[in-house]
């Protein structure tokens, strides 16, 4: 009862025509136009709306870029079982590059969107930039060192196992 109520709430008494389509600001036929690039007689507005990704298809890097994500993430996936059932040097090293590379990625779509919205000074967004670009380098490098110094990834993860 209480729907029915609140739809003729919203419903006028001029022939059952909605609040929405009786307001002067927005009509079907100018909504209709607008998102098909038509001008409509009396309408002021921007007209320019493309929901497909066809205006920019030029540059292939994104999608390469989308690609190497997804390459990465099916080999750590299958990289993580090899380097239980094989611990070696090659698995470590293997393990440092692309633990390294997706962490890169995952930070660099969090932070970057965080950098991109807030900070808005070219010289400290490309700043930021270089600062993950480095901590990535130095994440890679870190383990790298530990791997030829010390016991090496897949024996310190057995190792905490161990605890």
């Amino acid at each position: 009862m209480a729907s029915v109520w609140r739809l003729s709430v919203l419903c006028g008494a001029q022939g059952g025509r909605a609040l929405f389509l009786r307001t002067p600001v927005f009509r079907p036929a100018q909504i209709s136009a607008f998102l098909q690039d038509q001008p409509t007689p009396g309408w002021c507005g921007i007209q320019h709306i493309h929901l497909s990704p066809s205006h920019h298809s030029g540059s292939k890097a994104a999608s390469l870029h989308w690609t190497g994500e997804r390459v990465v993430s099916v080999l750590l996936l299958g990289l993580l079982p090899a380097a239980y059932l094989n611990p070696s040097s090659t698995m470590d090293y293997s393990l440092a590059a692309v633990l390294t590379l997706h962490s890169h990625w995952q930070v660099q779509q969090g932070l970057g969107q965080v950098v991109t919205d807030y900070v808005h000074k070219d010289a400290v967004q490309k700043a930021a930039k270089a600062g993950l670009l480095a901590l990535s380098a130095f994440t890679f490098a870190g383990l790298c060192y530990f791997n030829y110094h010390d016991v090496g990834i897949c024996k310190a993860v057995a190792m905490l196992w161990k605890l």
